[in-house]
């Protein structure tokens, strides 16, 4: 990833009205995980919350694994201390994980009939 990148990621730029839009969240949701120590946006002078990409992508996946996996705050928070410990390798691991139970959960549920023409004889067709 190159600096420039990295950069463009970690510069806060987002209002928590619009990082809680981009997450589908409301506001008070991301100040409680900030106030459970799972985020940490930057402050503009007067007090302003700035979320930046990767603070977005962070929230993102707090969001998977409560809603997606059933895991709590607390243990939400072992995991990031975890991943700092033991690198993102185990963490990306879960995330590809749930991105493709995601994707086959909307692939099953593309692949289920519709009810139109439901008790209708194949042979009337």
């Amino acid at each position: 990833m190159s600096e420039a990148h990295l950069k463009k990621d970690t510069r806060p730029v987002y209002v928590i009205s619009v990082a809680a839009t981009l997450v589908a969240a409301h506001p008070r949701t991301l100040r409680i995980y900030e106030d459970e120590g799972l985020i940490c946006p930057a402050r503009t002078p007067t007090n302003i919350r700035l979320y930046s990409d990767e603070d977005i992508r962070r929230i993102t996946w707090i969001r998977h694994l409560t809603r997606e996996r059933g895991v709590n705050l607390a243990g939400i928070r072992l995991l990031f201390e975890l991943e700092e410990r033991l690198g993102a390798r185990i963490l990306e691991a879960l995330y590809a994980e749930g991105t493709r139970d995601r994707a086959a959960k909307q692939a099953a549920a593309a692949a289920v009939p519709t009810t139109e023409g439901a008790g209708a004889d194949p042979d009337d067709r």
